[in-house]
């Protein structure tokens, strides 16, 4: 059974679910209403952010230091995201079958994983047919 949620973790994971595209520690911080909660502090949405990662509802995007929340049920292992290079948005992939070859081909290399984290960068269909 999932543990509840925390005041902090509810509003954080409130603006991500609300928001189109990923964001940083700080958007969260300046969306509305964040603050006016008693959401004040940068340090404060870093802890909720964290423990939202932790139970594998939010994922955060290296290549643009940015968080999502997940699009599938939560989870611990691996997700991969496509990212569009223009409007940002990002789409989760689930992983197994990419994991577990990764992972046995590090295992024949020698190789310890600690990490993985995948990100796929391109064009959304949106924006392609901007064009």
């Amino acid at each position: 059974m999932p543990r509840e949620l925390s005041r902090n973790e509810k509003i954080v994971l409130a603006v991500l679910a609300q928001a189109k595209r990923p964001m940083s520690a700080y958007q969260i911080l300046d969306a509305d209403g964040v603050r006016e909660q008693g959401v004040r502090a940068p340090l404060t949405v870093y802890r909720a952010l964290g423990k939202l990662m932790d139970s594998g509802r939010v994922h955060r995007i290296e290549s643009l230091n940015a968080f999502v929340v997940c699009e599938h049920e939560p989870h611990v292992e691996p997700a991969a995201f496509m990212i569009c290079n223009d409007c940002k948005r990002t789409i989760e992939v689930e992983t197994e079958g990419l994991q577990t070859s990764l992972l046995r081909e590090a295992k024949d290399q020698g190789f310890k994983v600690q990490r993985m984290n995948i990100e796929i960068s391109g064009r959304c269909d949106a924006c392609e047919a901007d064009d």
